[in-house]
């Protein structure tokens, strides 16, 4: 995540030309993509020359999703979901998208990647939709990039805009949370509904589901909620102090057999981060972090760092 105070001429921030909504890191099991994916036709050179392996591909390069648009508006800027490369030991992004695809007048907003590198959803206006990933082999050399998909996900279809989606550690099942209040959770990949809420909140905001797939939290208008995924029930509230304006939700990742629930709060003098006791439920602390409110949050996979971005900072790198 940029920091406010650099410029942006640095290297870890590049201007795709589109406002940005979701991003998320591309699992290095998504290489198998690429050998099922498309190749060109090589040319006699090179044949003559071995070719990289996926997994040696991947080990340098290493990739990230991004998802942003200029929505169904006619202000000239395409809707698209975008694939780029991140070098770890430059610490840069790549100066245009490796990969690009096209989403009409459709706004794809947010992004929940299969941990096991199947693909992504999407979600779109009134419905989510489901993407494979592509590939192509050029010069010897591996591009991953998304095409739309043939599997079509029926229970999503015309549900309106959902706000989250979140799939758990195994990626057997999948949470979304709908701009309507409504939250549901899906077996996947045969999406048989585990849970059907219909006014979890106003408005569902965030949702993480605990490292150890037995609980689901939820957050947006009022209190945060806390489910059991085995029963599909609620069984317990996160109340918000004063005026608290609850943003988004995440589980620690440390490993730890009883890990802590981060939740980002605004409030007056701006925003921060509280975090409770997943046994009891009940809130440790809370840290004031920045003087606007929080744009953006995230957890590690090591569970060592929270990274915040404020709303000041631009979202369309």
């Amino acid at each position: 995540m940029r920091n406010s105070n650099q410029n942006d001429d640095a290297s870890n921030c590049k201007k795709y030309g589109v406002p940005l909504y979701g991003a998320a890191w591309i699992p290095p099991a998504a290489a198998s993509a690429i050998k099922s994916g498309s190749e060109s036709a090589p040319t006699k050179e090179e044949a003559a020359e071995p070719e990289p392996e996926p997994a040696a591909f991947f080990a340098s390069n290493h990739h990230i999703v991004l998802t942003g648009g200029g929505g169904e508006g006619r202000s000239g800027i395409p809707n698209a979901l975008l694939v780029s490369t991140f070098d770890f030991t430059s610490n840069s992004l790549s100066d245009q998208p490796v990969g690009k695809l096209g989403t009409g007048s459709d706004l794809p907003y947010r992004i929940a990647v299969h941990p096991g590198g199947e693909g992504l959803i999407c979600s779109l206006p009134k419905s989510c939709r489901w993407f494979d990933w592509d590939a192509t082999t050029s010069k010897n050399e591996h591009s991953l990039s998304l095409k739309s998909s043939e599997k079509v996900l029926e229970k999503l279809e015309d549900v309106g805009q959902q706000l989250a989606l979140t799939f758990n550690s195994e990626g057997t099942l999948l949470a979304v949370g709908g701009e309507d209040g409504k939250l549901r959770v899906f077996k996947w990949p045969d999406m048989e509904i585990t849970l059907d809420e219909a006014s979890a909140h106003a408005s569902v905001k965030d949702l993480d589901f605990s490292p150890d797939g037995n609980y689901l939290a939820s957050v947006g208008s009022g209190p945060g909620r806390i489910w059991k995924v085995a029963t599909g029930t609620s069984i317990a509230s996160l109340p918000k102090d004063n005026e608290e304006i609850f943003g988004f939700c995440r589980f620690s990742r440390s490993g730890d057999s009883n890990p802590v629930l981060y939740v980002t709060a605004m409030r007056s003098k701006g925003g921060s981060i509280v975090k409770w006791n997943t046994t009891s439920w009940m809130r440790i602390s809370s840290t004031h972090i920045v003087r606007d409110p929080i744009s953006a949050f995230n957890v590690s996979s090591d569970g060592k760092l929270l990274a915040v971005s404020p709303e000041s900072v631009t979202s369309d790198c």
